[in-house]
């Protein structure tokens, strides 16, 4: 039986050997996902900054998976929140179209600005649940097939953001 000890990814020598094994196909794979390069050079920079920072806790033979799982993750919470962004400009839009009160837009505006902070503060499994169902339209099992967990874990993480959201925006 082979008994070569495990290597580390914490050694700059093997993170190195990652990096580059590993950095050009993963930045093609995230450029092919969002057809800009400096977007997906900039995913692949934070996968590794990520790495290097759970080196500890992460296998050498895992390094890839985890790099991948990591920027295909990132990817996906810009592109929710840039669905977030572009929904709020287009509510935006058409608010400006009717007439209202000063006082109505400014309280609209604060309560979006608490919105955004509330779920910007979720944390990282609850935020990507709730956005993937409320922005994405996702099904409960379209998103456990997405993240890999079961239904009741994404309708245990979609009730705790809920939650949390209601304390967080109820604080009025």
């Amino acid at each position: 039986m082979n008994k070569e000890p495990l290597k580390s990814v914490c050694e700059q020598q093997n993170f190195e050997e990652v990096f580059n094994k590993h950095s050009q196909t993963l930045r093609n794979y995230i450029y092919y996902k969002c057809g800009d390069t400096q977007q997906a050079e900039d995913i692949v920079q934070e996968a590794y900054i990520k790495l290097w920072n759970n080196c500890a806790k992460v296998i050498f033979e895992k390094a890839k998976s985890f790099l991948y799982t990591v920027a295909n993750n990132h990817f996906l919470n810009e592109v929710a929140h840039k669905k977030v962004v572009l929904e709020y400009q287009k509510q935006n839009v058409t608010n400006n179209t009717t007439i209202e009160t000063p006082q109505y837009l400014l309280e609209e505006e604060e309560f979006h600005k608490k919105l955004k902070k509330a779920i910007a503060n979720l944390p990282e499994r609850q935020r990507e649940v709730f956005l993937l169902s409320r922005i994405d339209k996702k099904k409960y099992s379209e998103i456990s097939e997405i993240l890999g967990i079961s239904v009741k874990a994404v309708e245990k993480r979609m009730s705790k953001a809920l939650l949390t959201l209601k304390e967080q925006i109820g604080k009025v």
